[in-house]
Protein backbone atom coordinates (compact mmCIF):
# COMPACT_ATOMS: atom_id res chain seq x y z
CA UNK A 1 0.00 0.00 0.00
CA UNK A 2 1.05 3.73 -0.93
CA UNK A 3 2.42 5.66 2.13
CA UNK A 4 1.10 9.22 2.36
CA UNK A 5 3.50 11.19 3.22
CA UNK A 6 2.62 15.09 2.59
CA UNK A 7 5.23 18.01 3.24
CA UNK A 8 4.28 20.37 5.90
CA UNK A 9 4.75 19.25 9.69
CA UNK A 10 2.81 20.99 12.42
CA UNK A 11 2.92 20.22 15.82
CA UNK A 12 -0.28 17.50 17.49
CA UNK A 13 -2.63 18.65 19.41
CA UNK A 14 -3.36 16.64 22.61
CA UNK A 15 -5.75 13.95 22.77
CA UNK A 16 -8.28 14.24 23.58
CA UNK A 17 -8.58 17.45 21.70
CA UNK A 18 -8.19 20.72 23.94
CA UNK A 19 -11.36 21.53 25.58
CA UNK A 20 -12.01 18.06 26.25
CA UNK A 21 -13.03 16.66 30.00
CA UNK A 22 -10.37 14.42 31.23
CA UNK A 23 -12.40 13.39 33.94
CA UNK A 24 -15.39 12.53 32.62
CA UNK A 25 -18.76 12.60 35.36
CA UNK A 26 -19.98 8.87 36.04
CA UNK A 27 -22.95 9.43 33.98
CA UNK A 28 -20.46 11.06 31.17
CA UNK A 29 -18.65 7.53 31.73
CA UNK A 30 -21.26 5.24 31.81
CA UNK A 31 -22.97 6.42 28.45
CA UNK A 32 -19.37 6.54 27.01
CA UNK A 33 -18.97 2.78 27.79
CA UNK A 34 -22.43 1.88 26.83
CA UNK A 35 -21.15 3.22 23.10
CA UNK A 36 -17.73 0.89 23.51
CA UNK A 37 -18.76 -1.37 20.23
CA UNK A 38 -19.06 2.17 18.28
CA UNK A 39 -15.37 2.48 19.97
CA UNK A 40 -14.16 -1.93 18.83
CA UNK A 41 -15.81 -0.90 15.34
CA UNK A 42 -13.99 2.21 14.96
CA UNK A 43 -10.55 -0.25 15.58
CA UNK A 44 -11.82 -2.70 13.75
CA UNK A 45 -12.58 -0.22 10.44
CA UNK A 46 -8.99 1.27 10.77
CA UNK A 47 -7.59 -1.79 10.62
CA UNK A 48 -9.60 -2.97 7.39
CA UNK A 49 -8.97 0.01 5.51
CA UNK A 50 -5.45 0.41 6.60
CA UNK A 51 -5.54 3.60 7.34
CA UNK A 52 -2.84 3.39 9.67
CA UNK A 53 -0.08 1.59 6.61
CA UNK A 54 -1.72 4.42 4.72
CA UNK A 55 -0.16 7.54 7.17
CA UNK A 56 3.73 7.62 6.83
CA UNK A 57 5.74 9.81 9.14
CA UNK A 58 4.35 13.50 8.78
CA UNK A 59 0.77 14.73 8.83
CA UNK A 60 -1.94 13.83 6.60
CA UNK A 61 -5.20 15.03 6.20
CA UNK A 62 -8.17 12.98 5.91
CA UNK A 63 -8.72 13.70 2.52
CA UNK A 64 -5.05 12.09 1.34
CA UNK A 65 -5.97 9.38 3.63
CA UNK A 66 -9.22 8.60 1.74
CA UNK A 67 -7.54 8.76 -1.71
CA UNK A 68 -5.02 5.69 -0.37
CA UNK A 69 -7.06 3.33 1.35
CA UNK A 70 -10.29 3.85 -0.82
CA UNK A 71 -12.77 5.86 1.10
CA UNK A 72 -15.38 8.82 1.30
CA UNK A 73 -13.20 11.86 2.87
CA UNK A 74 -15.77 13.32 5.15
CA UNK A 75 -16.65 9.81 6.45
CA UNK A 76 -12.79 8.77 7.01
CA UNK A 77 -12.72 11.92 9.29
CA UNK A 78 -15.44 11.31 11.09
CA UNK A 79 -14.09 8.01 11.95
CA UNK A 80 -10.39 9.16 12.81
CA UNK A 81 -12.05 12.10 14.76
CA UNK A 82 -13.68 9.23 16.98
CA UNK A 83 -10.33 7.25 17.25
CA UNK A 84 -8.60 10.87 18.37
CA UNK A 85 -10.68 10.80 21.13
CA UNK A 86 -8.99 7.07 22.41
CA UNK A 87 -5.32 8.04 21.56
CA UNK A 88 -5.59 6.13 18.34
CA UNK A 89 -4.43 8.83 16.03
CA UNK A 90 -4.25 12.36 16.94
CA UNK A 91 -4.96 15.44 14.88
CA UNK A 92 -2.85 18.64 14.24
CA UNK A 93 -4.04 22.27 14.54
CA UNK A 94 -4.15 22.79 10.67
CA UNK A 95 -6.39 19.39 10.48
CA UNK A 96 -4.25 16.98 9.69
CA UNK A 97 -3.61 13.38 11.48
CA UNK A 98 -0.50 11.62 13.13
CA UNK A 99 0.64 9.13 14.41
CA UNK A 100 0.71 8.12 17.97
CA UNK A 101 1.74 5.16 19.86
CA UNK A 102 -1.02 3.37 19.81
CA UNK A 103 -1.59 3.85 16.33
CA UNK A 104 1.40 2.42 15.44
CA UNK A 105 0.13 -0.70 16.43
CA UNK A 106 -2.29 -1.47 14.14
CA UNK A 107 0.28 -1.01 10.97
CA UNK A 108 0.73 -4.68 9.57
CA UNK A 109 4.20 -3.85 9.74
CA UNK A 110 5.27 -3.02 13.13
CA UNK A 111 7.09 -5.41 15.06
CA UNK A 112 4.48 -5.12 18.43
CA UNK A 113 2.07 -5.14 15.46
CA UNK A 114 -1.79 -5.72 17.49
CA UNK A 115 -3.68 -5.36 13.86
CA UNK A 116 -4.59 -9.26 13.68
CA UNK A 117 -5.58 -9.22 17.55
CA UNK A 118 -7.78 -5.97 17.11
CA UNK A 119 -9.68 -8.16 13.96
CA UNK A 120 -9.85 -11.33 15.85
CA UNK A 121 -11.66 -9.55 19.15
CA UNK A 122 -13.95 -7.69 16.77
CA UNK A 123 -14.56 -10.41 13.81
CA UNK A 124 -18.67 -10.85 12.63
CA UNK A 125 -19.25 -13.62 15.14
CA UNK A 126 -18.54 -11.31 18.59
CA UNK A 127 -21.28 -9.27 17.84
CA UNK A 128 -23.37 -12.13 17.27
CA UNK A 129 -22.98 -13.38 20.55
CA UNK A 130 -21.82 -10.25 22.89
CA UNK A 131 -25.20 -9.44 23.54
CA UNK A 132 -26.43 -13.00 24.59
CA UNK A 133 -24.01 -12.48 27.97
CA UNK A 134 -26.86 -12.55 29.73
CA UNK A 135 -27.69 -15.93 28.61
CA UNK A 136 -24.59 -17.09 29.01
CA UNK A 137 -23.97 -15.87 33.05
CA UNK A 138 -27.44 -17.04 33.88
CA UNK A 139 -26.57 -21.00 32.22
CA UNK A 140 -22.96 -20.68 32.79
CA UNK A 141 -21.84 -22.15 29.45
CA UNK A 142 -21.35 -21.16 26.21
CA UNK A 143 -24.31 -19.76 24.30
CA UNK A 144 -22.20 -20.30 20.75
CA UNK A 145 -23.48 -24.12 19.66
CA UNK A 146 -27.19 -22.47 20.51
CA UNK A 147 -26.74 -19.59 18.24
CA UNK A 148 -24.75 -20.87 15.64
CA UNK A 149 -26.26 -24.51 15.30
CA UNK A 150 -22.06 -25.82 15.77
CA UNK A 151 -19.77 -25.56 18.27
CA UNK A 152 -17.28 -22.61 17.95
CA UNK A 153 -13.90 -24.61 16.13
CA UNK A 154 -16.45 -26.22 13.91
CA UNK A 155 -18.26 -23.15 12.51
CA UNK A 156 -14.73 -21.03 12.00
CA UNK A 157 -13.43 -23.87 9.91
CA UNK A 158 -16.40 -24.85 8.20
CA UNK A 159 -18.29 -21.67 7.80
CA UNK A 160 -16.05 -18.91 8.68
CA UNK A 161 -13.03 -19.18 6.79
CA UNK A 162 -11.57 -15.83 6.47
CA UNK A 163 -12.19 -15.47 10.19
CA UNK A 164 -10.19 -19.03 11.01
CA UNK A 165 -7.25 -17.26 9.13
CA UNK A 166 -7.69 -14.24 10.92
CA UNK A 167 -7.40 -16.20 14.06
CA UNK A 168 -4.37 -18.03 12.76
CA UNK A 169 -2.49 -14.65 12.46
CA UNK A 170 -3.86 -13.64 15.39
CA UNK A 171 -2.86 -16.73 17.03
CA UNK A 172 0.97 -16.79 14.99
CA UNK A 173 1.53 -12.85 16.10
CA UNK A 174 0.71 -12.87 19.99
CA UNK A 175 3.08 -15.89 19.71
CA UNK A 176 6.20 -14.88 18.04
CA UNK A 177 5.83 -11.50 20.09
CA UNK A 178 5.67 -13.00 23.57
CA UNK A 179 8.22 -15.54 22.59
CA UNK A 180 11.65 -13.96 23.25
CA UNK A 181 9.74 -12.72 26.37
CA UNK A 182 9.64 -16.49 27.45
CA UNK A 183 13.15 -17.31 26.31
CA UNK A 184 14.65 -14.16 28.21
CA UNK A 185 13.25 -15.21 31.44
CA UNK A 186 13.82 -18.72 31.61
CA UNK A 187 17.11 -20.28 33.03
CA UNK A 188 17.64 -23.28 31.50
CA UNK A 189 20.54 -24.36 33.84
CA UNK A 190 20.53 -28.17 33.60
CA UNK A 191 18.15 -28.60 31.02
CA UNK A 192 19.09 -30.75 28.37
CA UNK A 193 15.43 -31.27 26.86
CA UNK A 194 12.87 -29.38 26.51
CA UNK A 195 8.99 -29.95 25.67
CA UNK A 196 6.32 -27.35 24.38
CA UNK A 197 3.08 -28.60 25.23
CA UNK A 198 0.38 -27.98 23.04
CA UNK A 199 2.82 -25.30 21.80
CA UNK A 200 1.56 -24.52 18.10
CA UNK A 201 3.66 -23.41 15.74
CA UNK A 202 6.66 -23.75 18.25
CA UNK A 203 7.72 -19.77 18.24
CA UNK A 204 8.19 -20.39 22.34
CA UNK A 205 10.44 -23.72 21.19
CA UNK A 206 12.45 -22.07 18.39
CA UNK A 207 13.29 -19.21 20.27
CA UNK A 208 14.22 -21.39 23.18
CA UNK A 209 16.72 -23.73 21.06
CA UNK A 210 18.02 -20.50 19.25
CA UNK A 211 18.98 -19.17 23.13
CA UNK A 212 20.40 -22.33 24.25
CA UNK A 213 22.51 -24.68 21.33
CA UNK A 214 23.02 -27.43 23.59
CA UNK A 215 19.24 -28.50 24.46
CA UNK A 216 16.92 -30.22 22.08
CA UNK A 217 13.36 -29.78 22.04
CA UNK A 218 9.83 -31.81 21.32
CA UNK A 219 6.86 -30.22 19.86
CA UNK A 220 3.72 -31.16 20.50
CA UNK A 221 0.33 -30.58 19.58
CA UNK A 222 -2.63 -31.71 17.03
CA UNK A 223 -1.57 -32.38 13.78
CA UNK A 224 -3.23 -29.66 11.55
CA UNK A 225 -1.39 -27.22 13.75
CA UNK A 226 2.32 -28.83 14.14
CA UNK A 227 1.73 -29.17 10.06
CA UNK A 228 2.06 -25.46 9.91
CA UNK A 229 5.28 -25.30 12.33
CA UNK A 230 8.06 -22.67 12.62
CA UNK A 231 10.18 -23.28 9.88
CA UNK A 232 13.23 -23.15 11.93
CA UNK A 233 11.74 -26.28 13.24
CA UNK A 234 10.80 -28.42 10.23
CA UNK A 235 13.26 -30.37 7.92
CA UNK A 236 15.74 -28.10 6.36
CA UNK A 237 15.02 -25.78 8.82
CA UNK A 238 18.27 -24.68 10.78
CA UNK A 239 16.65 -26.31 13.98
CA UNK A 240 15.83 -29.41 12.63
CA UNK A 241 18.25 -31.58 13.88
CA UNK A 242 17.71 -30.81 17.52
CA UNK A 243 13.60 -31.14 16.84
CA UNK A 244 11.34 -33.93 17.04
CA UNK A 245 7.64 -32.59 16.21
CA UNK A 246 5.32 -34.94 17.59
CA UNK A 247 1.19 -34.83 16.36
CA UNK A 248 -0.82 -35.47 19.22
CA UNK A 249 -3.64 -34.43 22.00
CA UNK A 250 -2.46 -33.40 25.29
CA UNK A 251 -5.43 -33.92 26.71
CA UNK A 252 -5.67 -37.49 25.58
CA UNK A 253 -1.42 -38.91 26.08
CA UNK A 254 2.05 -36.74 26.33
CA UNK A 255 4.45 -39.52 24.74
CA UNK A 256 7.42 -38.31 26.19
CA UNK A 257 9.76 -37.75 29.23
CA UNK A 258 12.11 -34.68 28.47
CA UNK A 259 13.81 -32.52 31.74
CA UNK A 260 11.52 -28.97 31.13
CA UNK A 261 7.74 -29.00 29.89
CA UNK A 262 6.44 -25.79 29.18
CA UNK A 263 1.95 -24.98 29.26
CA UNK A 264 1.26 -21.96 27.40
CA UNK A 265 -2.02 -20.39 27.11
CA UNK A 266 -3.87 -23.85 26.82
CA UNK A 267 -5.15 -24.31 30.05
CA UNK A 268 -8.64 -22.20 29.48
CA UNK A 269 -10.87 -25.09 28.46
CA UNK A 270 -13.79 -26.73 30.73
CA UNK A 271 -11.99 -27.73 34.04
CA UNK A 272 -11.50 -31.63 32.94
CA UNK A 273 -9.47 -30.82 29.81
CA UNK A 274 -7.35 -28.75 32.21
CA UNK A 275 -7.18 -31.22 35.10
CA UNK A 276 -6.53 -34.22 31.91
CA UNK A 277 -3.57 -32.04 30.76
CA UNK A 278 -2.18 -31.50 34.10
CA UNK A 279 -2.21 -34.81 35.08
CA UNK A 280 -1.19 -36.36 31.42
CA UNK A 281 1.93 -34.17 32.25
CA UNK A 282 2.68 -35.63 35.53
CA UNK A 283 2.21 -38.99 34.34
CA UNK A 284 4.58 -38.62 31.67
CA UNK A 285 7.52 -36.90 33.54
CA UNK A 286 10.32 -38.63 35.91
CA UNK A 287 10.52 -36.64 39.02
CA UNK A 288 12.15 -33.70 39.57
CA UNK A 289 10.87 -32.40 36.21
CA UNK A 290 10.62 -29.13 36.11
CA UNK A 291 7.10 -27.51 34.89
CA UNK A 292 6.74 -23.61 33.90
CA UNK A 293 2.95 -22.94 32.96
CA UNK A 294 2.48 -19.55 31.64
CA UNK A 295 -1.19 -17.89 31.23
CA UNK A 296 -2.73 -14.49 31.46
CA UNK A 297 -4.64 -13.79 34.61
CA UNK A 298 -7.81 -12.17 35.47
CA UNK A 299 -6.29 -11.15 38.72
CA UNK A 300 -3.29 -9.20 37.02
CA UNK A 301 -4.29 -5.67 37.90
CA UNK A 302 -1.90 -4.50 35.07
CA UNK A 303 -3.95 -6.01 32.09
CA UNK A 304 -7.04 -6.77 34.18
CA UNK A 305 -9.46 -4.59 31.64
CA UNK A 306 -8.46 -7.01 28.44
CA UNK A 307 -7.83 -10.23 30.58
CA UNK A 308 -11.42 -9.66 32.03
CA UNK A 309 -12.96 -9.01 28.50
CA UNK A 310 -11.01 -11.84 27.26
CA UNK A 311 -12.64 -14.06 30.16
CA UNK A 312 -15.70 -13.52 28.90
CA UNK A 313 -15.08 -14.04 25.20
CA UNK A 314 -13.94 -17.51 26.68
CA UNK A 315 -17.55 -18.10 28.19
CA UNK A 316 -19.56 -16.90 25.18
CA UNK A 317 -17.51 -18.71 22.28
CA UNK A 318 -16.09 -22.06 24.21
CA UNK A 319 -17.22 -21.97 27.70
CA UNK A 320 -13.72 -21.50 28.69
CA UNK A 321 -12.29 -19.19 31.53
CA UNK A 322 -9.27 -17.47 32.56
CA UNK A 323 -7.36 -18.34 35.54
CA UNK A 324 -7.10 -16.20 38.60
CA UNK A 325 -3.45 -17.47 40.65
CA UNK A 326 -5.54 -19.04 43.25
CA UNK A 327 -7.23 -21.10 40.85
CA UNK A 328 -4.32 -22.03 38.72
CA UNK A 329 -2.42 -23.37 41.77
CA UNK A 330 -4.83 -25.15 42.64
CA UNK A 331 -5.02 -26.99 39.29
CA UNK A 332 -1.56 -27.80 39.41
CA UNK A 333 -1.96 -28.78 42.93
CA UNK A 334 -4.84 -31.17 42.56
CA UNK A 335 -2.45 -32.78 39.60
CA UNK A 336 0.53 -33.38 41.36
CA UNK A 337 2.72 -30.45 40.66
CA UNK A 338 4.73 -28.68 43.54
CA UNK A 339 3.99 -25.16 43.39
CA UNK A 340 7.45 -22.93 43.82
CA UNK A 341 7.98 -19.13 42.53
CA UNK A 342 5.64 -17.18 39.93
CA UNK A 343 7.19 -14.51 37.94
CA UNK A 344 5.45 -12.08 35.72
CA UNK A 345 7.14 -12.53 31.57
CA UNK A 346 5.96 -9.27 30.52
CA UNK A 347 2.22 -7.07 30.92
CA UNK A 348 0.07 -9.80 30.54
CA UNK A 349 1.08 -13.30 31.06
CA UNK A 350 2.76 -15.00 34.15
CA UNK A 351 5.01 -18.16 34.57
CA UNK A 352 4.20 -20.73 37.64
CA UNK A 353 7.40 -22.31 38.35
CA UNK A 354 6.79 -26.15 39.36
CA UNK A 355 8.35 -29.55 39.62
CA UNK A 356 6.87 -33.01 39.55
CA UNK A 357 7.44 -34.39 43.06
Amino acid sequence: MTTVSPTPDTTPLGTPQAGAHQDPPPSMRLRELAFGAAVAGAVRAAARLGVADALGETPASAAELALVVDADPASLRRLLRALCCYGIFSETTDGAFVHTDMSRLLREDDPHSLRYISLWCTEPWTWEVWPRLDDAVRSGTSVFPETFGKGFFEYLHQDAGESAQVFNRAMTTSSVQSAQDVADLLDLTGVTSVADIGGGQGHVLASLLEKHPSVRGTLLDLPGVVARADARLRDGGRLADRVRIVPGDCREDIPFEVDLYIIKNILEWDDESTRRTLRNVVAAARPGARVVIIENLVDDTPSMRFTTAMDLLLLLNVGGAKHTRESLVGRMSEAGLRVGEIHPVNAYLHAFECVVP
